[in-house]
């Protein structure tokens, strides 16, 4: 997590340049299930999520893996992860509750993505987290830490091409420098300390081009 309220503008506009494809916005109920004692010894996690942006909300079940450990995991600056994901029908959390899951938690994700291909299929996300004052009721989330946004950086690989993957994420958030340093999860870098001076300068560079144009 970065304290980028401040910069969101700027960083939209410098993705916009680096990505060249419209941004995608964002307004995700993300729903996360834990499995009962009844359905084995180790607790399993699953993800129902449902973006509130699309005409026809569609739900998405997700499973996430843990992260990938030894030599090879240390040497690259990325986190990797096996992912299951799967469309499913709007009936889908009965169906877990059903099966024994329980609610563990349910946040809100707003904010806007970016995705294209460079050196792989990436996915740049910029989302506030919210929670919810009441079950489900998504017109009430409030902020979990107000004036903080989450930016990620995700990109799907196989198991024998996640290195290039890696490399190509890597060299990508590099550009990102003049704002902010992304790192593996769990790793504090936050904001360059010349962000201020960036983000002033790519909303001044855009605002003299529109007044141009």
């Amino acid at each position: 997590m970065h304290k980028l309220c401040k910069h969101v503008e700027a960083l939209e506009i410098l993705l916009q340049g680096l990505c060249g494809v419209q941004r995608e916005r964002l307004r995700i109920h993300e729903i996360c299930l834990k499995s009962g004692p009844n359905l084995g010894t180790v607790a399993s996690e699953v993800r129902i999520l449902c973006n509130l942006e699309q005409a026809e909300p569609s739900w998405t079940v997700r499973h996430v893996g843990g992260a990938m450990r030894g030599a090879g995991a240390e040497q690259i600056s990325v986190l990797v992860r096996t992912m299951v994901e799967a469309k499913a029908s709007k009936n889908v959390l009965r169906m877990f509750y059903t099966l024994g899951y329980k609610l563990d938690h349910e946040l809100l994700r707003v904010g806007f993505s970016f995705n294209f291909f460079r050196g792989a299929q990436i996915t740049v996300t910029v989302s506030s987290i919210n929670k919810m004052l009441k079950l489900h009721a998504t017109d009430e989330a409030v902020p979990v830490t107000p004036g903080i946004q989450l930016v990620e950086v995700t990109a799907p690989a196989t198991a024998e091409a996640y290195t290039e993957v890696a490399s190509a994420m890597s060299s990508f958030c590099e550009y990102l420098a003049p704002l902010l340093h992304l790192s593996k999860p769990g790793i504090s870098t936050g904001v360059v300390p010349t962000a201020a001076a960036a983000a002033a300068s790519l909303i001044q560079e855009t605002d003299e081009f529109r007044e141009k144009s």
